[in-house]
């Protein structure tokens, strides 16, 4: 028996291009290997265009009430003592606020909103190859795990849903290195000694890496680090938990945030994932999709890989639902989507691009950061654009560049 859909991951990007073809009256079948949910290195902190997705998607006010707390602003901290906030647009009133997520509870939430959409969600299935068994006809997909029914299953369409180290991307060939040089990042939560308001979520930059703390759902703070390479030795000597502590521990508290939480107790262990960047030569081809960190995945200090991830599920959905219903070719379902991202996110990865060259450049990172300190309008713009509410454009418009950095 061929599957209509066999989507490979079950996070965010899978679970709601699930849910998006299921209710359009779909066969999908999800392949997540994990048994049960289990924390693992990814984001929590994303704009309010995330929320609005989640709302597309069909999760109600008080279901995000529950999932997703309020944060005021991000601010920036530089080694050198400048700080900046943005505020993703919001007024200061919380009506339309960046947030924390609380993925333990948000994931399973999106997967369980798949099943009850009609896709057939199968956890503890690991994927070990996708093969197309000739042009035009089925994917042989290999299986292993302890709910694998069998070894092998037969896909019309495949999608990639599965992160950053893709086995659907690297089977099809099209998986490419980061970028940048490797780095790495570890998260974990600590439980927050001052669980009740609002409280900034921080963005604290190192030499070769940068440290982002949120305030969470459920009384806890996520810290996310992300490391460079200067700091491989530190890390195999004192081993994840001890550096991460150390790290931690050097984060003062400000006049807004007194960083209680530093000594909040241990609430999950260290995860990690080495490389953070990914990226494919193509995100589609005859039949086959590649959606959320699959499709390419620059590095966390820009953010918004959520909001991502379930963009390329609603144009994944609208390319898959065509081809299916015979108004596309496989060729043209599999450019649609291509260019439907390439229109969607391709000014953002260059405004993604040009902050990392600004990391790796620490006197210029200082110089910037002090004109953000100051300049409400390029300060408001980069929120805007780092937080997906305007064409990312905006952040390379010659005008705006000149605002930023002129003396």
């Amino acid at each position: 028996m061929t599957i209509d859909v066999a989507i490979v991951g079950g996070g965010p990007a899978g679970a709601a291009l699930a849910t998006y073809l299921a209710r359009g009256g779909r066969e999908v079948v999800v392949l997540e290997r994990a048994p049960e949910y289990r924390w693992r290195a990814g984001g929590v902190f994303t704009s309010p265009a995330t929320v609005a997705a989640l709302r597309r998607l069909g999760l109600a006010d008080d279901v995000l009430g529950t999932i997703a707390r309020p944060v005021p602003a991000m601010r920036v901290e530089t080694p050198r003592g400048v700080t900046f906030r943005l505020t993703y647009g919001d007024d200061g009133s919380l009506a339309a606020p960046a947030v924390g997520l609380d993925r333990a509870i948000l994931d399973p939430m999106l997967l369980e909103l798949a099943s009850e959409a009609g896709a057939d969600v199968r956890r503890g299935v690991t994927v070990t190859r996708v093969v197309p068994t000739a042009a035009g006809r089925p994917f042989e997909i290999g299986l292993s795990g302890p709910a694998a029914d069998g070894r092998t299953e037969l896909a019309r369409v495949v999608v990639g849903a599965d992160g950053i180290r893709s086995q659907v991307a690297q089977s099809l060939g099209v998986a490419r290195p980061a970028r940048f040089i490797a780095r790495t990042a570890l998260t974990y939560h600590l439980a927050d000694p001052a669980p009740d308001g609002p409280r900034d979520a921080r963005m604290r930059i190192l030499q070769d890496g940068y440290v982002g703390v949120a305030p969470v759902p459920r009384g806890r703070v996520n810290v996310g680090i992300v490391l460079g390479r200067t700091w491989r030795s530190a890390l195999h000597a004192e081993g994840a938990a001890e550096l991460v502590a150390r790290i931690v521990r050097a984060i003062p508290a400000t006049r807004d945030d007194p960083a209680t939480w530093r000594t909040g107790e241990l609430c999950d262990a260290v995860v990690g994932a080495a490389p953070v960047g990914h990226r494919v030569t193509r995100r589609a081809g005859p039949d086959w999709f590649l959606v959320g960190d699959a499709a390419g995945f620059l590095d966390p200090f820009t953010g918004e890989g959520i909001h991502r991830a379930l963009v390329s599920a609603e144009l994944a959905a609208d390319a898959v639902d065509g081809l299916l219903a015979g108004r596309r070719s496989a060729a043209r379902a599999a450019q649609a989507y291509e260019d439907a991202m390439r229109a969607r996110f391709r000014a953002k990865d260059w405004v993604s691009l040009l902050v990392q060259a600004f990391l790796g450049r620490p006197a210029l990172f200082e110089y910037a950061a002090r004109r953000l300190a100051v300049r409400p309008g390029p300060r408001e713009t980069m929120g805007l654009v780092m937080g997906d509410l305007i064409r990312a454009e905006r952040g390379l418009d010659p005008r705006f560049l000149a605002a930023l950095l002129a003396p």
